[in-house]
């Protein structure tokens, strides 16, 4: 079992920045490729951003691009999301969410990931 606690949402204005952390406990934390998905009001969960075990290798959704970074510490266990450029549509629940590193197949698919958090509201005003 792997359980996962996010923290650091809030409400901030338009081109204002968040990071979001979210802390590991459990099963090795370096066993897992790291996901930050989220979820607005009336929309299905969405990939957002994802980080290998070792860091080596990120991706991110296309509507984040060169304004979200997602990095990790293992010895920390703790994944975080700094989100710079904010706009009011990526007002969300923001989850993280645990993949085993074995897993094939793209990070964007929410059912190979098998631990998820319990959610932090991110909110953009305009």
């Amino acid at each position: 079992q792997v359980q996962l606690v996010e923290s650091g949402g809030g409400l901030v204005q338009a081109g204002g920045s968040l990071r979001l952390s979210c802390a590991a406990s459990g099963r090795t934390f370096s066993w897992y490729a790291m996901g930050w998905f989220r979820q607005a009001p009336g929309k299905e969960r969405e990939f957002v951003s994802v980080i290998t075990w070792n860091g080596g290798s990120t991706y991110h959704a296309d509507s984040v691009k060169g304004r979200f970074t997602i990095s990790r510490d293992n010895a920390k266990n703790t994944v975080y999301l700094q989100m710079n450029s904010l706009k009011p549509e990526d007002t969300a629940v923001y989850y993280c969410a645990a993949r085993l590193s074995h897993v094939s197949g793209p990070y964007s698919y929410p059912p190979d990931y098998a631990y998820w958090g319990q959610g932090t509201q991110v909110t953009v005003s305009s």
